[in-house]
């Protein structure tokens, strides 16, 4: 099994310009009650490094955190969920123009964590986030959440239909639990491997 990943809160961004530079970076993007925060909770295997929330929208800037040792300048962002948060229409607006700003400006950006829900997703929005993310030629890395809420007797069923949708294999997707812990140690591995090979 994979160490958890050493993982650090460093600051909170409200803006793209406010960004330094960094050796690498990798950005979770995903709806807003996908599970990022839980996620990086996990990778780490701390319960609260990455503050979690019942309501969706609660990340509302660029939250920084680094991987590796301190002062590695290798980054894990994450970002503002889209979706449904229940924000007024200017909020979201201004997190889509900060999100869209971040993705496409960002020099030393490796690769995207698009996380989907394995229970509900893939959803429009996430089509959509796929589609724009491929056309910016962003390498994007299908992370698969949420796979306890999805029934044993039809998980085998869930997968296929996620990859379908997404036009990729099963393989290509990790699929984990923020919960149960399940699928994190690969990911864990494909995390250190992006932002390590990056010089």
């Amino acid at each position: 099994m994979a160490s958890p990943l050493q993982i650090r809160f460093l600051r909170s961004f409200s803006g793209v310009a406010d960004l330094p530079y960094v050796q690498a970076e990798l950005a979770l993007v995903g709806r807003s009650n996908v599970g990022k925060s839980s996620l990086i909770n996990a990778l780490a295997q701390r319960k609260s490094l990455a503050k979690t929330s019942k309501t969706p929208g609660a990340t509302k800037l660029l939250n920084a955190f680094e991987v590796g040792p301190s002062g590695s300048m290798r980054w894990l962002m994450d970002l503002p969920g889209y979706g449904f948060a229940n924000v007024s229409g200017a909020e979201k607006r201004r997190w889509a123009q900060m999100l869209n700003e971040y993705i496409e400006k960002r020099e030393n950006l490796v690769a995207v964590l698009l996380l989907i829900d394995s229970a509900v997703g893939p959803t429009a929005l996430d089509l959509q986030a796929t589609n724009w993310l491929t056309h910016l030629h962003r390498p994007i890395c299908f992370v698969a959440t949420k796979t306890d809420q999805v029934r044993p007797a039809k998980y085998a069923k869930r997968r296929n239909e996620l990859a379908n949708k997404l036009g990729v294999a099963t393989s290509d997707i990790f699929w984990v639990s923020a919960t149960k812990g399940s699928g994190t140690a690969e990911l864990r591995r494909h995390i250190n491997d992006l932002v390590t090979n990056r010089t």
